[in-house]
């Protein structure tokens, strides 16, 4: 209860803070312009791509309009947890978020499929659909719940680690508890791979590992190593099961009372700040993949990806029978 009550005042008091009940107009001395200050949060750590990526947005912003508009930045989980962080997104309590594509899919279930079990071989393979006509689909979904999509961020080829032992087939998973985020998808991944699944938050991720509340995990080495996550998993497989987009959305609240100049600095921002953060997770992929090989502590193996594969098809099958299973097979298709 304790930790609950400071995780509200915390919150709180960057909200005052920040004045981010919405779109705060503050009152200026006469002749000079209004200023809006605008909030965006997520739950990664500081040194994610994801938060250096968010600050180099508010620093586009606020230099682009010459500081009538200010974005404060909130990284790991201050303003809330993801699914909050959505739910504030609607109300326009909050005014951006970067996002799970797992946590997303609760209110846009077609943003899930994304991750179907090897789908894509690469992030820049999911980009050419997502910065084309799937991006618009999904555009159009997100407008009936409140939301603008500013861009998809990466959120990286995933892989597993746990604290027991190297995983090269899915019988290793066997008698594991693995975590997963709220995503659909990667509980019927792992569920089809023989493993049991819980959901936790990322925020309380490292000290459920820590506590053996559960086994191992599923991340990018990104997030894997920005969280230290491998001090409490040294078992590092590389699966490569799933790919998974960070969307970034703003509230269509937040939107609605931007003026068309703002709206037009915001995109140009995301779109810059966006494929920053997507180049700096590709470099830090493969620079991080070289470290933790060479890491003692770390326990790193290459996993029998084409048994995963073999393990895990007959989710494709499931979600293909989705209400929505037609935008999964029009997914399957276009990527061949």
């Amino acid at each position: 209860m304790t930790k609950l009550i400071d995780s509200r005042l915390s919150r709180r008091r960057f909200m005052l803070a920040a004045g981010v009940a919405a779109p705060a107009i503050l009152v200026l001395p006469r002749g000079a312009a209004a200023a809006t200050t605008l909030s965006l949060g997520h739950n990664a750590a500081p040194t994610n791509p994801r938060q250096i990526a968010s600050l180099k947005f508010a620093e586009l912003v606020k230099e682009k309009t010459g500081g009538r508009v200010e974005v404060r930045v909130a990284p790991s989980e201050q303003l809330g947890n993801e699914a909050s962080l959505l739910t504030s997104l609607r109300t326009g309590a909050v005014d951006m978020t970067v996002n799970s594509q797992g946590s997303t899919s609760a209110l846009v279930p077609e943003i899930a499929a994304l991750g179907l079990p090897f789908l894509f071989s690469s992030s820049a393979d999911a980009f050419k659909l997502l910065d084309g006509p799937f991006g618009d689909v999904l555009a159009q979904r997100f407008a009936k719940v409140g939301m603008v999509p500013l861009g998809y961020w990466d959120n990286g080829i995933r892989n597993i680690s746990n604290s027991k032992r190297p995983i090269g087939v899915p019988e290793d998973l066997k008698g594991l508890k693995i975590r997963t985020p709220p995503d659909p998808m990667t509980i019927d991944i792992f569920q089809a791979l023989g493993a049991a699944t819980q959901q936790i938050s990322f925020g309380e991720l490292y000290v459920a590992l820590q506590q053996g509340v559960v086994d191992g995990q599923e991340n990018p080495l990104t997030n894997i190593a920005s969280s230290k996550l491998y001090e409490v998993n040294p078992f590092i497989s590389i699966t490569g099961h799933k790919w998974e987009s960070s969307p970034f959305l703003m509230s269509a609240i937040t939107w609605n009372r931007l003026t068309p100049a703002d709206r037009d600095v915001i995109k140009a921002a995301a779109a810059e700040a966006g494929a920053l953060q997507r180049q700096m997770l590709a470099d830090g992929e493969a620079k991080l993949f070289t470290e933790f090989k060479a890491n003692p502590a770390i326990k790193m193996n290459d996993a029998d990806k084409a048994a995963f594969r073999k393990a895990s098809a007959s989710v494709v099958d499931i979600w293909k029978k989705k209400p929505f299973g037609d935008f999964v097979e029009q997914l399957v298709k276009a990527v061949g």
